[in-house]
């Protein structure tokens, strides 16, 4: 094995320093998190918890909805806080979503914000800390209920596709937010 003469190693060394200067010193693009909005976004304020007969409303739109297409859905609704209020599991409905189902509307109130744009925020824009969030689920079918400009609670809906869900869910949505 041949030896390398200490002023080639030096040599060596100091080339590689000199080029990774370089590199550290090229402009990184902007990071578009560092972005400083001028209002809050999502600054919905929080409104009484929505009754019992109005969420049992909300899901009997969202069942029907589902019914009307087939389609086997759990569908939960939370209060202001995120505490469920009210939930129905369609017959045949995949168990596994009824968690799901509740899961989605409580990030939907708490977040006060579509579950849709977490599952953007990670699939489209790469925005990978939003999974590190606590509470997060980044899967559409979640969304806040308004009256008056205020949230009294969400509505999530899981057993079929993000899609299928997020439609069933507008629907329920619907009977409260106009």
């Amino acid at each position: 094995m041949k030896k390398m003469r200490p002023s080639f190693v030096v040599s060596a060394v100091a080339a590689l320093l000199v080029a990774g200067g370089s590199v550290a010193q090229q402009q990184l693009p902007p990071n578009p998190l560092d972005n400083v909005p001028d209002k809050m976004p999502f600054d919905l304020p929080y409104g009484p918890a929505i009754s019992l007969e109005r969420a049992q409303a909300a899901i009997a739109a969202a069942v029907a909805e589902s019914g009307k297409r087939g389609w086997k859905m759990n569908v939960a609704v939370v209060d202001s806080g995120g505490s469920l209020v009210a939930f129905a599991r369609m017959d045949g409905a995949q168990l596994a979503s009824i968690q799901i189902s509740e899961h989605k509307a409580r990030a939907a109130a708490v977040f006060r914000r579509e579950t849709k744009i977490f599952e953007n925020a990670i699939q489209l824009n790469q925005l990978h800390y939003i999974s590190t969030l606590d509470g997060v689920i980044a899967s559409r079918g979640g969304i806040p209920i308004i009256e008056g400009g205020r949230l009294i609670g969400a509505i999530g809906c899981s057993g079929g596709t993000g899609s299928q869900d997020e439609v069933v869910c507008k629907a329920g949505a619907g009977t409260i937010n106009k």
